[in-house]
């Protein structure tokens, strides 16, 4: 791609759908990983809420960093661009997911 927008936008979000896909497959393994009688704990919220907080940070840095960069160093047009575009991106990647969903439904 020689357009540097659609570029980071579709880098930006498929490395949000495989960050995303990766925590999923962490929670599919985690019975196996962890055990499966893992008690009920102090641990088990603060782990969950932690990694709540690291998934809005990556993500957010993925969907919003060089946006914010961009805009920052008067590129704002390119900035809300890059931010649209890469909505899109995410849009089109999360159709996709519930399409595929929906036909191996039927």
């Amino acid at each position: 791609m020689k357009n540097p927008v659609l570029k980071y936008a579709a880098l930006n979000s498929v490395g949000t759908a495989l960050y995303i896909a990766l925590i999923v497959c962490f929670f599919t393994m985690a019975p196996y990983i962890l055990g499966e009688n893992v008690e009920d704990t102090f641990l088990i919220p603060v782990a969950m809420l932690l990694l709540f907080v690291l998934s809005a940070s990556v993500t957010g840095s993925l969907v919003l960093g060089r946006p914010i960069l961009w805009y920052l160093d008067g590129k704002k047009k390119e900035a809300v661009s890059l931010l649209v575009a890469t909505l899109g991106f995410l849009f089109v990647i999360t159709t996709s997911v519930f399409v595929t969903m929906a036909l191996i439904a039927r």
